[in-house]
């Protein structure tokens, strides 16, 4: 009998283990380029997210700017993100500065595409104004191979699958 309960607790852990690591999601990397407007002031913050079809934020894809403190001040993804903190250690990068430009590989769940969903870069700068949708298009194959121009502080953003 006891040999019976560890041979079935193996395959138990065995089975779990399995079912854990088969459902991993793929994705498609895209290397994202934006481009910032030439402004005075301080480094903005930019957060790329992914939106589902009902418009609402479904995943944090990227941040610029790493200092948590300014986080609320990009209001509408911050009554997403602050209800969760998820760990975003590994998808964020510094603050970008006007008339500079950065180029980061965001990762997307290669699901999403061509299914109605949207990304949408928000931007905010100290003392200066915030953007909930400096640039937002509907996430379908061609728009990752394309340029689509800013609202606000980001003059354009680049994408090209990876």
């Amino acid at each position: 009998m006891k040999r019976f309960f560890k041979i079935s607790s193996i395959a138990f852990v065995a089975f779990l283990m399995l079912v854990a690591f088969s459902k991993s999601i793929e994705t498609t990397n895209v290397k994202c380029m934006i481009q910032m407007t030439n402004y005075a002031g301080e480094g903005a913050y930019v957060v790329v997210s992914l939106i589902n079809p009902k418009g609402e934020y479904e995943k944090t894809l990227y941040i610029q700017g790493k200092d948590s403190e300014w986080f609320s001040e990009i209001s509408e993804w911050w009554k997403f993100y602050g209800k969760r903190r998820s760990n975003i250690d590994a998808i964020a990068g510094e603050t970008i500065a006007g008339g500079e430009r950065t180029i980061s590989v965001v990762k997307i769940p290669s699901e999403k595409i061509d299914k109605g969903y949207s990304i949408r870069f928000e931007t905010a700068v100290e003392d200066k104004e915030y953007f909930i949708d400096d640039v937002q298009f509907e996430l379908t194959t061609a728009n990752l191979k394309s340029k689509k121009e800013g609202k606000g502080f980001i003059r354009y953003v680049r994408m090209i699958p990876q």
